[in-house]
């Protein structure tokens, strides 16, 4: 079975997690399939929505793995840790933006793919956390992503309890940008991304860039790199 589907419409590249059997947790195969195939979205799409099939966007890392991924495995702990990490910061390094379309748990791991997207659309059953200190195993690579987008209070006791927080709480919190029924996140998704396909490349790439860059950067410094965006974007006008 093909781990990842990928469907086009028109500019709007479609990324779903196909391990429905599994809450479309991420082993190996599916963290380096979805690593590569966002690195060649960037280069043909003009905007990206990622959602996972079935009941559930994504439950984490396959614990099934665990057993293969030992201090006796040097080699193949340092490749899945290096795709891991790449694979949370991805979306938010790409020129072209990223929806997540998130129904059901969306928890470890999926917690980090859900709010490492630029906007995020989550169903009514959203179930989002970081259950991983009760399987004795620390949420360290998708920790980061976690504090950046909450107070430090909250995000410990996520961390700490494996608390899971509903889709009013995370709206609420400013994790995910629209709560809608859960058969209608994708579509709502499409819809935010047309709007984005429709914006200059260009432009909507340095907008993203910059994003990213001034949030963290001392006052002055945002200030400067903005000014420099200023001056570029004058050659983005049709």
């Amino acid at each position: 079975m093909n781990v990842l589907l990928t469907e086009d419409h028109g500019p709007v590249r479609v990324l779903t997690l196909n391990r429905p059997d599994k809450l479309n947790a991420l082993d190996t195969a599916l963290t380096r399939a979805l690593g590569d195939a966002l690195a060649v979205a960037d280069r043909e799409a003009r905007a990206v929505v990622l959602t996972g099939n079935g009941r559930g966007f994504c439950a984490g890392a396959d614990l099934g793995e665990f057993s293969s991924l030992t201090p006796d495995q040097p080699d193949a702990v340092l490749e899945r840790a290096a795709l891991t990490a790449r694979l949370q910061t991805q979306m938010q390094g790409m020129s072209v933006p990223v929806v997540a379309a998130v129904r059901g748990a969306a928890v470890g791991g999926g917690a980090g793919l859900a709010i490492g997207a630029d906007m995020t659309v989550a169903g009514t059953d959203l179930k989002f956390g970081y259950p991983e200190l009760k399987h004795s195993i620390v949420p360290a690579l998708v920790m980061t992503g976690l504090v950046r987008h909450l107070g430090r209070k909250l995000a410990f006791e996520l961390v700490s309890t494996g608390r899971l927080l509903t889709a009013a709480e995370a709206a609420e919190h400013g994790l995910v940008n629209r709560v809608v029924e859960p058969d209608d996140v994708v579509e709502v998704a499409l819809e935010i991304a047309r709007r984005w396909a429709e914006v200059e490349p260009r432009a909507i790439a340095a907008a993203k860039d910059l994003f990213y860059r001034v949030a963290d950067l001392p006052t002055e410094a945002a200030m400067r790199a903005g000014r420099d965006v200023n001056a570029l974007m004058r050659g983005f006008r049709r």
